[in-house]
């Protein structure tokens, strides 16, 4: 179907892809520290705390695990193959890229909380438009320029740098949600050409093999093994990579069919609110004034770097969500 002619359909999708993958947000919260609510009510005696390297095996994993065979159904497997030369770009994206991201995303969630982990992983944009900018691929206007600026003022209050009153930055936990931004421009930068040539299932797949086959490496099946985890644990893992990757895509992808791309990732932008209420809501994590005024100025920043310029509507480098 032509993009635009349901925008609103469009819109709801991608509405509701940004709101599981704020569930996932709050999700992994409560896996890190074994509560669901205020107040400390516990996810089940039986539930362990879950560290942020198998949450992320597990999440690309086992959504690889449901992906494949329902593609491997619908298209058959030659239509699933790449040349060899996309092959190794894939498995870049996969380990540079998504692997890296949500775990040091999982990192700033376990050692801050949701608002600070998503709000700097999504100052993405910014890094994105600096690295164009330095390779002369693209030439800021004074509106980007200004939207840096204000990210980087809105980053600061949003971690207390200042404003803080007795706020404690953790800079572990800071330094985490930073590299998981600079991994997520990386992924960006580089899956540009190859979505250009492959259709978004077909990424989002071999992008998983270069995920999962990075983690088996990392922690081998033996080690998966020896840490015991039980069925509680597996089923908790299981229900975090439908809601956090293959339910929130299927939507994402639905609302292309009815949205231009930077519509659609403009829209997409409602991730950290959609997170950040939900953590308030479930998890009582409110944030301060300060924090929440730089949580508005990073937000603004995002959509002034997204949106095309009136000359020039070229979408070179939009931001495509992995979260």
């Amino acid at each position: 179907m032509k993009a635009e002619s349901h925008p609103l359909r469009g819109y709801l999708y991608i509405a509701s892809a940004v709101f599981l993958w704020g569930i996932s947000a709050t999700l992994g919260r409560a896996a890190f520290t074994g509560h669901l609510l205020p107040g400390g009510v516990s996810l089940g005696t039986s539930l362990k705390q879950i560290d942020p390297l198998i949450l992320s095996q597990s999440r690309a994993t086992l959504s690889l695990a449901v992906l494949l065979p329902l593609l491997l159904a619908r298209r058959g497997a030659a239509a699933l193959r790449v040349p060899g030369r996309d092959l190794v770009q894939f498995f870049l994206l996969g380990i540079f890229g998504v692997a890296v991201s949500n775990y040091f995303y999982y990192v700033a969630i376990q050692r801050t909380n949701v608002a600070t982990a998503i709000i700097l992983q999504y100052t993405a944009p910014v890094w994105v438009l600096l690295y164009t900018a330095l390779r002369g691929a693209q030439r800021p206007s004074g509106r980007k320029s200004m939207a840096v600026a204000l990210a980087v003022a809105g980053c600061a209050l949003a971690v207390g740098l200042v404003g803080s009153g007795h706020f404690r930055m953790d800079v572990i936990g800071v330094t985490a949600a930073l590299l998981s931004a600079f991994s997520f421009a990386f992924y960006n930068v580089g899956g540009h050409k190859v979505l250009a040539r492959y259709d978004r299932w077909k990424v989002l797949m071999w992008v998983l093999v270069g995920t999962s086959a990075f983690w088996i490496c990392v922690n081998p099946p033996w080690k998966i093994v020896a840490a015991r985890y039980d069925r509680r644990q597996w089923e908790f893992m299981l229900v975090f990579s439908l809601v956090s990757v293959l339910g929130p895509f299927s939507c994402y992808f639905a609302g292309l069919q009815y949205l231009e791309p930077t519509r659609a990732i403009v829209a997409s932008c409602l991730e950290p609110v959609f997170s950040i209420v939900i953590a308030a809501l479930v998890l009582g994590e409110l944030v301060r004034p300060a924090q929440t005024v730089g949580i508005v100025l990073v937000l603004v920043a995002i959509v002034l770097i997204q949106l095309p310029e009136r000359l020039a509507r070229s979408e070179k480098f939009v931001v495509e969500p992995i979260e």
